[in-house]
């Protein structure tokens, strides 16, 4: 059975959406990042760069969410855009799109915005990845304003790639990010009120994973807080 390496964060999640809406039976294991699991030595074995997801299924491994999710779509040939080299191109595009701009983007805003000491949230860090957040979503609003779905009015890959940060817009860039991106927001609502989604946003309910962020939860999400620069 398929092994997946979860927490409750963004990217774990798009991957357990697609789990469930393929019907792939799976094994969901923790990895509970506050109190640094992720840098334990058999989970460093799974994914070098001590994240979550990744998945283990047989003698394959694959780490980073978006390629989980191509992997897992590439073998079971589901959520994928009718077979064409336009299609594939597209799809390619947005799936490469949201991990290197949209989600990276989204991780910092939401880091500086919530997360960073008071003393050291500086203005124009938060300020630069606000920006740059409701920027990338302007992009997908924009895209969605003639289409139903990302990729060839196809629900595939790239919306649950999309979703995973994007039901979190409000949290990750300000209040009125719905107000803003109402095409976003179209394609979010349609997809939470799926059943596989359900599950995938309630499958952190099934461990007890540590809330507190206490000093152990801080080396371990932000150990370069311990860092000097010269």
């Amino acid at each position: 059975m398929l092994k997946f390496y979860y927490s409750g964060a963004p990217n774990p999640v798009k991957v357990a959406l697609f789990l469930e809406e393929a019907g792939i039976p799976y094994e969901a294991i923790p990895v509970d990042t506050r109190k640094g699991e992720q840098h334990g030595p058999e989970y460093l074995k799974i994914n070098p760069n001590a994240k979550v997801p990744a998945i283990v299924d047989g003698d394959v491994t694959v780490f980073d969410s978006n390629a989980i999710l191509l992997y897992l779509a590439d073998k079971t040939g589901k959520f994928l855009p009718p077979a064409s080299d336009k299609n594939r191109g597209e799809m390619l595009s947005w799936l490469m799109w949201v991990a290197s701009g949209l989600g990276p983007f989204s991780g910092q805003s939401v880091h500086f915005r919530h997360y960073a000491p008071d003393k050291e949230k500086l203005e124009y860090a938060v300020n630069r990845y606000v920006y740059e957040a409701q920027r990338h979503y302007g992009v997908v609003d924009k895209h969605l304003a003639t289409r139903k779905y990302m990729v060839a009015e196809t629900y595939t890959i790239v919306d649950m790639a999309l979703w995973g940060w994007a039901r979190m817009a409000p949290f990750v860039a300000g209040d009125d990010m719905w107000t803003k991106f109402p095409n976003l927001k179209r394609l979010v609502d349609e997809i939470n009120a799926r059943p596989a989604a359900k599950i995938a946003n309630a499958l952190k309910d099934r461990h007890a994973f540590k809330t507190e962020f206490d000093e152990v939860a801080r080396k371990a999400m932000f150990a370069h807080m311990d860092i000097k620069v010269a």
